[in-house]
């Protein structure tokens, strides 16, 4: 099959119309059209179905887009051991949780900025569930997720539609009114508490649910907030308790306890769609992520 060919595919699937595919390529899209129909006699399917006014790949074309993907960037790799010189260009999409934006992405595009100024790094704050969406749906080219030991999600474990890379861990506490002066907290002592969990990921409230099974009781679940500030601004107000990271500074009225053992422990990676992290861009940014 002919490589370009298969480069507009691949186009045609992360932009969605042949008319971006062509303004992106500098073609026209009746040539957009005809080379995909090339690509579909050669490859004996149909790899495209009208969807109103414009065209989507069909459940044969989106595989082909996948194999293409692989052979694109294998074709990619051998370029760039005969000629290392090449310079890693193009846009590659990211969605992530905001600590690991603020912590790991941001600082790679600052470095990036400077070192390969044709890279462009578009980002979307996700909670995990959502970027993992985004990822399978291919909607994104990297995805920044995390779990706890507590409540694993196993990413990358065989069958998954993901490649994965650990990035860092961080252990989290539990937030309380400030004026508690012990060094772990007693989880007994809040089992009449309200506790909050997050609104927007379902692994912060299995840590909390699996926490206090250990310790011989059911958590009154009643508050859902996704924003930190939030969750500190209702524990110093006395509306509840929850699970922040330790080692910040925090608001006045809050302070954060260790948890007794096994604790909570927050593991943050990095998930690609199968051989796609060998495409030079995503590869300079998923090297610079990793690295913090």
């Amino acid at each position: 099959m002919d490589t370009r060919r298969l480069h507009l595919l691949v186009e045609l699937s992360r932009l969605g119309s042949m008319r971006e595919v062509a303004d992106a390529e500098g073609l026209t899209t009746s040539t957009v059209s005809q080379q995909l129909a090339a690509l579909a006699k050669e490859s004996g399917s149909t790899l495209l179905e009208p969807d109103g006014r414009r065209v989507r790949l069909t459940p044969a074309g989106r595989r082909l887009a996948d194999h293409a993907v692989r052979i694109l960037a294998a074709v990619e790799a051998a370029r760039r051991d005969l000629d290392p010189s090449a310079e890693p260009s193009g846009t590659v999409r990211v969605a992530g949780f905001a600590t690991a934006i603020r912590r790991a992405l941001l600082p790679a595009i600052h470095d990036l900025r400077g070192t390969h100024p044709a890279l462009r790094v578009e980002l979307e704050e996700y909670e995990p569930l959502e970027a993992v969406r985004a990822l399978a749906d291919d909607r994104v080219d990297l995805a920044l997720v995390y779990d706890y030991n507590l409540a694993p999600s196993s990413p990358g474990a065989p069958g998954d539609a993901h490649e994965s890379v650990p990035l860092w861990t961080a252990p989290w506490g539990l937030g309380v009114p400030a004026g508690d002066h012990t060094d772990v907290a007693d989880l007994d002592r809040f089992a009449e508490h309200v506790w909050i969990v997050n609104s927007r990921n379902t692994a912060d409230e299995d840590a909390v649910r699996t926490l206090a099974s250990l310790a011989g009781f059911t958590p009154a679940i009643t508050h859902r907030i996704d924003n930190l500030d939030l969750v500190q601004e209702l524990i110093a107000d006395g509306h509840g308790v929850g699970l922040l990271p330790l080692g910040r500074t925090y608001r006045p009225g809050v302070q954060v306890l260790p948890l007794p053992e096994p604790g909570v422990l927050l593991r943050a990676y990095a998930l690609t769609r199968p051989g796609r992290s060998t495409w030079p861009p995503l590869r300079a940014v998923l090297d610079r992520v990793v690295d913090r």
